[in-house]
């Protein structure tokens, strides 16, 4: 609805402003309202937690620590095969899941029968009584498909998954009561079970920290007997590839002439002696010619030979030569003695020519040595000449074939480098067995737990308390927020943007004597001092000063949805106007129900609809209430019509002659939401009032009734809360003159 268009003269000045001022009290009123939700949720919720820890199994929890080793001993010097793991942060927590993980659970499982036993094993749970009765049906039914029906025979494959599942349930259970953690930054792990038994948790704890490290020993066992062997196949394959090369090394020299010996190859040896051979004969060679040629020189400038080297090195020229000396001192002595004619003395000088001339032929036969000499030198030179030409012409060809000699000896040399570094890493692993360390140990294991860790009673009672203050205030601001009611005038206010005419309360709750015996109605007359008659009082000074353009004299009360109200109001206010003095009439328009006449208990033979239709006049439909003086219009029984009698000019003329002949004409009406009379009564009436159950008519829906009173052109004046007890109203209603009712309450008298 537009606010614009409804009139809030009645709402005090600057009223909208001050209900939104935030206020201490009334959030304390709103909490005072929602205490019943607060304390039923609080009481839930505490309740079950106290159930839950009381009837929960004890848990005892125990804790193994390990340590993560930072510093490792290496005893054989030697490096390891597996890799030790470094003490970092992550090395750490990677460590944590592997003492979380499955595989290692599995083994604790295994090690210690765990699938044995009905803790983790839910198969081999006996069933508690609750469970026998819940389960009783399905056994029943399967024991009737069991005998009936034929079963087939299950295969191994089938029996063994069937097993694996069972078995991998019992380790997820296991898992479910392990917690491993690092402790802070340190290297310690703390492994912690948490089993019924105590005695159970600090064992499978320390079977824990125990497998941890047999794992560990085992996967570095395991690794080193692989690398063994991969490195035992792989020398294989080396010593065969080495052989290979060494081999294609061997046929490649024999092939090409490249054997050798002493480090170098047979035909370089063979060149170098030639070498040295050649030089020797040249140099014998020069050594001859020059001899030779000496000697011929010496001949030329006249020498008989006897200063030849080679002749005085001859033993025969000396031997010559000591016969030629004795020759000659004998023919000197014998001139001397006989003289040169005798025949002594020839004799003697023809002896001692034949010497002179053997000397002779001997110094020629040295020199022709000399000359053979020479030629046999010469042709030994020419001959190593030739061999040396030939074997560097055979070098030439070697230092070819090389070049894929050195190729091979390469490749067979890195065969062999690298078959020998595996040999040697084979090993020293194989050195290593036996020499394996675990990278953790365990620095202390557990203590059987002499109290439970779970449930904490304490602790559950207090997290209890605050979780059950935290649902309580929850569940009272879920229903604060979702409460789509009108409590207070500043609802009304804030909701519908109308003025909050005056509230009725619920007589039961004004505290006074008798008020829950007596019905509203009759209590304003009896009682006309009460609180409800007060407040009936100031309802009606509300609605004659709701508007200042018109006196206001024709009121229709309606509302959004049925049992709002609405007839008790009309009657009590007509009443209460009526002994004020003034003339009041009660008009029942409500065509389908005819509230009124039960209300007052009178079975009328005419009424309202027989005045519009002219089958009688107003004064003979009109009834005295004799308790209080007001006149009633009511609706004759079984008179209802079709026709919308309302929206008549017979109507109209009505309304104007009641407006006429009474000071106040209450006209008690339909919902607005269920029945479209109320929307022609409002448009005729100078001021609409809309009424809504306390706490109970959905704003929404009194806001929909609004919007079609105003499309249809009736003046809403404001919104009254109707049944308000004041009791509640008092402690909870901060923002409703109601909420001040234990103050004002002792001005009303009987």
């Amino acid at each position: 609805m537009n606010a614009e268009n409804i009139d809030i003269s009645a709402a005090p000045s600057g009223f909208s402003e001050r209900i939104r001022t935030p206020d201490l009290s009334r959030v304390v009123a709103a909490a005072r309202h929602r205490l019943p939700i607060f304390l039923i949720t609080a009481a839930i919720v505490f309740t079950a937690v106290m159930v839950f820890t009381f009837l929960k199994t004890p848990v005892y929890s125990a804790s193994a620590d390990v340590m993560i080793n930072n510093q490792h001993r290496n005893i054989s010097g030697l490096t390891q095969v597996t890799s030790e793991a470094p003490a970092d942060s992550t090395a750490v927590d990677t460590e944590v899941e592997v003492l979380s993980s499955r595989s290692l659970a599995s083994r604790v499982v295994t090690q210690l029968h765990l699938d044995r036993d009905p803790e983790f094993n839910p198969s081999l749970r006996t069933p508690t009584a609750l469970g026998r009765v819940l389960g009783a049906p399905s056994e029943a039914f399967s024991w009737v498909v069991n005998t009936i029906l034929p079963r087939p025979a299950k295969s191994k494959l089938a029996t063994d998954l069937l097993a694996k599942k069972k078995f991998d349930g019992v380790v997820d259970n296991v898992i479910g009561h392990l917690t491993v953690d690092r402790v802070g930054l340190t290297y310690v792990i703390k492994a912690t079970f948490s089993s019924e038994d105590p005695v159970k948790a600090s064992r499978i704890a320390d079977a824990f920290a125990q497998q941890y490290l047999l794992d560990q020993l085992e996967t570095k066992f395991e690794t080193t007997r692989q690398a063994s062997n991969w490195l035992n196949q792989r020398l294989s394959q080396l010593r065969g590839q080495v052989e290979q090369a060494e081999t294609q090394v061997a046929r490649y020299r024999a092939s090409n002439g490249l054997m050798s010996a002493v480090g170098s190859s047979l035909t370089e040896q063979e060149v170098s002696t030639l070498n040295q051979q050649l030089a020797t004969a040249q140099a014998d060679q020069a050594e001859r010619a020059a001899r030779l040629s000496t000697a011929r020189s010496q001949l030329r400038g006249g020498s008989n030979g006897d200063n030849l080297a080679e002749a005085l090195g001859s033993g025969v020229v000396q031997n010559l030569r000591a016969q030629r000396s004795t020759v000659s001192r004998k023919v000197a002595d014998m001139q001397q003695r006989y003289g040169e004619k005798h025949p002594d003395v020839l004799r003697a000088a023809r002896e001692l020519a034949d010497i002179d001339t053997q000397i002779q032929l001997e110094i020629n036969r040295v020199i022709s040595n000399l000359e053979a000499e020479l030629q046999v030198s010469r042709q030994r030179t020419g001959s190593i000449l030739s061999s040396l030409g030939r074997a560097r012409g055979t070098l030439a060809g070697n230092n070819t074939a090389t070049v894929r000699l050195n190729e091979l000896e390469r490749n067979a040399a890195a065969v062999r480098s690298l078959y020998e570094g595996f040999l040697t890493r084979f090993k020293e692993t194989s050195s290593q067995g036996g020499t394996e360390e675990s990278d953790a140990r365990v620095v202390s294991y557990s203590r059987i737990p002499g109290s439970p860790s779970s449930p904490n009673t304490s602790l559950n009672l207090l997290l209890g308390a605050v979780l059950a203050a935290a649902c309580g205030i929850a569940a009272a601001g879920a229903a604060h927020f979702i409460d789509s009611g009108l409590s207070t005038a500043e609802d009304v206010q804030r909701k519908l943007s109308l003025p909050s005419m005056d509230s009725v309360p619920l007589l039961s709750s004004t505290g006074d004597a008798n008020s829950s015996e007596s019905s509203p109605i009759d209590w304003v007359v009896e009682k006309p001092l009460s609180a409800l008659a007060e407040a009936l009082r100031n309802l009606r000074i509300s609605l004659t000063h709701s508007r200042l353009d018109r006196t206001v004299r024709v009121v229709a009360l309606t509302s959004a949805l049925p049992a709002e109200g609405k007839t008790t109001t009309s009657i009590c206010l007509g009443r209460v106007a009526a002994i004020g003095g003034t003339r009041t009439v009660i008009v029942d328009c409500d065509l389908r129900r005819q509230n009124v006449s039960a209300a007052l208990d009178i079975v009328p033979v005419v009424g309202l609809l027989e005045v519009l239709t002219g089958q009688a006049t107003l004064d003979q439909a009109l009834l005295l209430d004799q308790a209080s003086g007001a006149f009633i219009l009511p609706l004759a029984p079984n008179r209802f019509l079709p026709k919308d009698m309302f929206a008549t000019p017979e109507m109209e003329r009505l309304i104007t002659e009641l407006r006429e002949r009474f000071e106040l004409v209450l006209l008690d009406t339909a919902p607005v939401l269920a029945v479209s009379d109320t929307r022609i009564l409002g448009r005729l009436a100078d001021a609409v009032l809309m009424l809504a159950r306390w706490r109970k008519t959905p704003y929404r829906a009194v806001e929909t009734a609004l919007e079609s009173l105003e499309r249809a052109g009736a003046h809403v004046v404001g919104v009254s809360l109707t049944q308000v007890d004041l009791r509640k109203q008092s402690k909870s209603g901060y923002g409703d003159p109601g909420y001040y009712y234990q103050l004002y309450s002792k001005y009303y008298v009987e």
